[in-house]
C-alpha cells in the first residue's frame, strides 16, 4: 500500500496532477556546434639557447672531432656540464640530444611547415525539448 505522498510524487514523475489531467514536462537543451581545422593548434616550444649551444657542441664533437657517444658524455660531465635537468651525462643522453633534434626538425618540415587551410564550419544553434 502507497501513501498519499508516495503517490503525489509517481504521479508527478509521470507528468500527471492529481485530477488526472496530464501536464507538459520539457527539459530544454541547446546544442551549440562548430568545426575548426588547422595545422597550428598545438604550440611549439622553442629550444632554450642553452639547449641549442650544448645541441651544437654535442653534434660538432660527434661529426667533425669523430668522437664517440660514450667519449663525449665522459668530456661533458669532466667540464661539469649538466643535463637539463641537472644530472650527468650518459652515453644514452648524447644519443637522445641528437636523435631528438633530427626528429623535430624532420616534424617541423614535412607536417608543420606544410601549409593546411584553416576551415571553419558553419556555427549551428539546435534547441531541443525532451520530454
Amino acid at each position: 500500500m502507497t501513501s498519499k505522498g508516495e503517490r503525489t510524487r509517481l504521479l508527478h514523475s509521470y507528468g500527471m496532477n492529481l485530477d488526472g489531467t496530464l501536464y507538459e514536462t520539457a527539459i530544454p537543451c541547446l546544442e551549440l556546434t562548430m568545426e575548426f581545422q588547422s595545422n597550428q593548434l598545438i604550440y611549439q616550444k622553442e629550444y632554450t639557447k642553452r639547449q641549442q649551444i650544448i645541441y651544437v657542441l654535442i653534434q660538432h664533437l660527434h661529426d667533425i672531432e669523430g668522437w664517440g657517444y660514450r667519449k663525449i658524455s665522459k668530456w661533458l660531465n669532466q667540464s661539469g656540464i649538466k643535463t637539463l635537468r641537472g644530472k650527468n651525462w650518459f652515453s644514452s643522453s648524447v644519443i637522445s640530444v641528437l636523435k631528438r633534434k633530427h626528429e623535430r626538425d624532420i616534424r617541423n618540415q614535412q607536417i608543420r611547415n606544410q601549409h593546411f587551410p584553416s576551415k571553419v564550419s558553419k556555427f549551428e544553434v539546435n534547441y531541443y525539448i525532451f520530454d
